[in-house]
């Protein structure tokens, strides 16, 4: 009885495998070819698994199949990938409404209560104080890139240095960083983008006294300048300018918007809703541009840009916003690459961090440099190597922390410049990166 059992399950399983084999067989027939053993084998696994798979998971498997099999490159070169291949364009208005054109633009629904309702939710909410300490604010660091890749290879990799610059900065006073790929409003886009951003952030944060917007093409290259946050005690927006090329001249290179200090309150919320209605793309935004060409001295032919809008906003309506405005000097909350870089040795020889102004300045621009686009104002070897000497001037402030510095900076190479100390607080305090209390 236990032989003819063990028959009839040896009889089964050769059967089974006439089965498999036969199977195999009509497919390679059919399709006109044969296969390697190991072809075989793994057409049977294939088969045998594709029966066995999951209904759950059955979507998966067929996505990674047509991705696969759709895949025009199966290269490992990053260098030879079209990062094209991988990305998804939606409508530029995916996010955004249709401007009604016989209506203002407006960044959101108007609101007038801010200040006490803010107040409120402070009051509420004493753990998340808008002062860290006695004259020290609450301070949100804000910037930002385009969420595609740059337009050229080492883009990326400028924006990479530039974001771990200001992580540096905002790390040794007290700081937080919002970094933005986001694009909020699809009508904002350009250099309006960052309005609709600045507002969300205002009304989400309400523990934030101060936002610092800083442009992603600007670096602090004084690391030990704390800002004088006393100072602006009774304004609500900070930019570098001077108050006669604005309010007199109206020079549209008056003040610059690519760093500034705005508070978070009512005030700010209203300038933000006088500011935005230039932004939009297309007719609105050419339009507003030929009014601030004729209005503002020397400024080229070109859209509105947010800077050009200010300026024209500032001098227009000074009895409505000029009291709250502090057009700073006394130090390079902005200060244009094109003055400074070569200037950086003497610097070093010289002065000492600290000081925030020409002599050592606390923010190095790199306007018209646009290293993620495909062009710039400038020469494209010029902008790099001096944004490669602005980063490292910055950096070497930092890497003295740790005993080291650029060898030069040109160059990404380091070198140490002392060896390790019993007393490493001492030599912190030596170099006067930190700030007491922080």
């Amino acid at each position: 009885m236990r032989r003819f059992q063990r028959a009839l399950r040896h009889c089964k399983v050769t059967i089974l495998c006439l089965v498999l084999t036969i199977v195999v067989l009509r497919g390679t027939i059919g399709a006109g070819k044969f296969g390697t053993p190991k072809q075989d084998f793994l057409d049977i696994r294939d088969r045998f698994y594709s029966r066995k798979l999951p209904d759950n998971h059955r979507h998966l498997g067929e996505l990674q199949s047509t991705t696969s099999e759709d895949s025009t490159s199966t290269t490992t070169n990053y260098n030879a990938f079209d990062i094209n291949t991988i990305l998804v364009d939606e409508p530029d208005d995916e996010n955004g409404e249709k401007l009604n054109p016989h209506e203002p633009y407006r960044l959101g629904p108007k609101i007038s209560n801010w200040d006490e309702e803010r107040s409120r939710w402070l009051r509420k909410n004493p753990n998340l104080s808008n002062f860290v300490r006695p004259n020290k604010p609450r301070v949100l660091l804000v910037t930002g890139s385009s969420p595609k890749p740059c337009e050229n290879p080492v883009g990326d990799h400028y924006l990479l240095k530039a974001i771990k610059n200001k992580i540096d900065y905002c790390r040794l006073h007290g700081i937080e960083v919002f970094y933005n790929m986001a694009l909020l409003d699809a009508e904002m886009a350009g250099f309006w983008a960052k309005l609709p951003l600045i507002r969300k952030l205002l009304l989400s944060h309400p523990e934030v006294e101060f936002l610092w917007w800083m442009d992603s093409d600007a670096m602090f290259t004084d690391m030990a300048f704390e800002v004088p946050w006393e100072r602006y005690k009774d304004h609500n927006l900070v930019m570098h300018g001077w108050d006669e090329m604005v309010y007199d001249d109206k020079n549209w290179i008056g003040l610059n918007t690519g760093s500034f200090l705005l508070r978070n309150c009512q005030w700010s919320l209203d300038i933000l809703d006088a500011w935005a209605p230039m932004g939009p793309k297309g007719r609105v935004r050419d339009e507003a541009g030929k009014v601030l060409t004729r209005e503002l001295k020397d400024r080229p032919v070109f859209e509105a840009d947010d800077q050009s809008a200010m300026v024209y906003l500032l001098a227009r309506e000074r009895d409505k916003w000029g009291d709250k405005v502090y057009l700073e000097n006394g130090y390079y909350l902005h200060g244009y690459w094109g003055i400074l870089v070569d200037k950086y040795e003497e610097m070093i020889e010289n002065y000492h961090p600290g000081l925030g102004d020409h002599r050592w300045p606390l923010v190095t621009h790199f306007v018209g440099c646009k290293p993620c686009g495909k062009f710039g104002d400038y020469p494209v070897e010029r902008c790099l190597k001096q944004m490669d000497r602005a980063f490292n001037f910055g950096d070497n402030q930092i890497l003295q922390i740790y005993g080291f510095t650029h060898t030069s900076l040109a160059s990404k190479g380091v070198k140490r410049i002392r060896d390790e100390t019993s007393n490493p607080l001492e030599v912190r305090e030596e170099l006067g990166l930190l700030h007491p209390s922080i």
